[in-house]
């Protein structure tokens, strides 16, 4: 596992010149102090001591307002520059995140909880954020301001300078004392959180199920359990970080205490001037500044690390090595040919969910495959789909092997019609074209033309803007049909040479179903077509079934053939009737 700090690190080039600007005008901004504070220092003496008048000190007043002003423009420069990086940073680290996850594909993110990835996702990349933000800059000033205040000190006054640097250490060594025990204090309450949000958004998807076992009771009980062990944890990494804030302010004021009373009696004694001896003075609070600075910022750190951890853990799952080839499919492909060679797929230790499989699919063919629930149809789809490997064998897509394919490319060729379409929250066009564009005309016209093949147009009509209606998450406020008609419609908006069906009709009514069965044939016509059938009427249509069971093909054939042999398939009618031929909603 690659150790957290490091991989904060390796965001380093993400930052871009952004990051370098914003440490040299926070450095820059404090080192101006300096020049400050001996102006200010200068002028008083001059004019309490030296019977100095107005304009006299004029030149020096003008340029501390300039230092001043400088001061100010630096402070914001550093803070835009240091947002930038962040952002930059925080926008890399997503990004990697998402590929990652596409990577992974849905199969082999089947044991993580939803939850755990939004946590992921989200709070963990903003968790980031302040380390580049705050944390660096508050690195940069406390090792570079302190060093040049003593450079500038000792030589003019070297008891304050070792005041300074016989103090200095001290308050730093505290610091990484205290700051070890928030570190793991803070690694406790990331692991909280994370178990909260994964835990608290399954439970949220699941309420309806819930509900219906009269569990949310129970339910409620365990979130406040777990809220109650978060805030346990957060209140014990406050807890120590007020303590350490309060123990730096107290040793950095006996540190600036002593400074003055040294400057007081030397002041007194007459053993040191005015003008140096306030210089000295008002360098101590901005020389402990920094490090009080950093004290503050370094549970920014820790926050950040914890959180790189959580990231670190995720993105170590492995994810099949990309193909060295990177073959290609040609635009003008129409159909594809699919062909499975003794192709085994297997999870884990669990018998194979598909052993040693031959199917050769002709291009423009429409092929449905049949079976009972575990019998490796939906293996089936994600092998195709890339988001398993064969174990066994070899996958070949107009000859190409799908393991030499770029699976970006690749898929982009499939059109995909599940079950349960995913609507996001946004309008019908955004629904539809999910971030592709047309091949000629605007994005609505194309969509318009897909929702009317979709046979959609009529129910999109009906809403509120039409296309420019904004759906809720997962469809919400959408009939089933209609969802599925959009699902549809997504298809009809990027034709794909290869069709696969989830049995979309599966949870419709008859009227419906037959409307979309319509729209779904012409879809698939003059494109190679597999669909994982649940009913009779889908059965009837496809050119060829195959019967998927415990991993094996055991029949092959037309509908009139299968029924006439007597086996699997003419079992499985007789159990189903006319509905439903097989309910395989939790089919492998």
């Amino acid at each position: 596992m690659t150790d957290a700090t490091a991989f904060l690190k390796s965001f380093l080039p993400a930052a871009g010149a952004a990051l370098p600007v914003a440490l040299a005008a926070a450095v820059i901004r404090g080192v101006l102090v300096v020049a400050f504070a001996w102006l200010l220092s200068g002028i008083i003496d001059d004019a309490a001591f030296h019977g100095a008048d107005l304009a006299e000190l004029a030149t020096r007043i003008e340029l501390m307002i300039v230092v001043s002003l400088s001061r100010a423009v630096l402070g914001w420069v550093a803070d835009q520059a240091a947002f930038r990086a962040s952002a930059r940073v925080r926008m890399t680290l997503f990004r990697k995140l998402l590929d990652h996850v596409r990577a992974l594909g849905p199969v082999r993110l089947v044991d993580a909880p939803t939850g755990e990835l939004v946590t992921i996702l989200s709070d963990a990349v903003n968790a980031i954020e302040p380390y580049w933000r705050r944390y660096l800059p508050a690195l940069a000033t406390s090792a570079v301001i302190p060093l040049a205040i003593l450079a500038v000190v000792a030589p003019l006054d070297w008891i304050s300078g070792a005041v300074f640097a016989a103090t200095l250490p001290l308050a730093v060594v505290f610091m990484i004392l205290a700051g070890q025990g928030a570190e793991r204090a803070n690694t406790r309450a990331w692991s909280t959180l994370s178990r909260l949000g994964g835990h608290l958004l399954d439970a949220v998807q699941g309420l309806p199920d819930l509900k219906l076992l009269r569990a949310a009771k129970r339910e409620v009980a365990v979130v406040k359990e777990m809220a109650e062990a978060y805030r346990r944890d957060t209140m014990a990494v406050l807890r120590i970080a007020f303590l350490t804030a309060l123990a730096l302010e107290f040793f950095t004021a006996l540190a600036i205490a002593l400074t003055a009373v040294l400057v007081g009696f030397r002041l007194m004694w007459g053993e040191i001037g005015f003008h140096i001896g306030f210089f000295a003075l008002l360098l101590a609070p901005e020389f402990y500044a920094p490090v009080r600075a950093l004290g503050v910022e370094r549970h920014a750190k820790m926050e950040a690390t914890a959180a790189a951890e959580r990231i670190v853990a995720f993105l170590d799952r492995p994810v099949p090595a990309p193909s060295q080839e990177s073959r290609r499919l040609t635009p003008e492909t129409k159909a594809v040919r699919v062909r499975l060679e003794t192709v085994s797929v297997c999870y884990g230790d669990n018998p194979p969910a598909l052993d040693n499989v031959d199917i050769d699919i002709a291009a423009g063919e429409h092929v449905a495959i049949v079976g009972p629930s575990g019998g490796g149809k939906s293996t089936l789809f994600a092998l195709l789909l890339g988001f398993v490997e064969a174990r066994a064998g070899r996958v070949l897509i107009d000859e190409i092997p799908l393991n030499e394919m770029d699976l970006a490319d690749w898929r982009r060729h499939i059109a995909h019609v599940p079950q349960r379409p995913h609507l996001f929250d946004g309008d019908v066009v955004e629904n539809v074209a999910m971030g592709r564009s047309p091949e000629g005309g605007s994005v609505e016209a194309a969509v318009g033309r897909a929702l009317a093949a979709a046979r959609a147009d009529a129910a999109v009509a009906r809403l509120p803007g039409g296309v420019r209606t904004r759906i809720g998450e997962n469809g919400f406020g959408l009939s089933g049909g209609e969802a599925q008609r959009l699902a549809l419609a997504r298809a009809f908006f990027a034709p794909a040479p290869l069709v696969l069906f989830d049995e979309p009709t599966a949870h419709l009514d008859p009227a419906t179903e037959s409307d979309l069965a319509q729209a779904m044939d012409a879809l698939a016509a003059g494109r190679t077509t597999i669909t994982i059938a649940h009913r009779l009427a889908t059965v009837r249509h496809a050119d060829r079934i195959l019967v998927l069971d415990r991993g094996r093909i055991v029949e092959a054939g037309r509908h009139e053939d299968l029924i006439a042999r007597a086996g699997t398939y003419a079992r499985l009618i007789d159990s189903a009737g006319v509905e439903p031929l097989v309910n395989d909603e939790a089919g492998q």
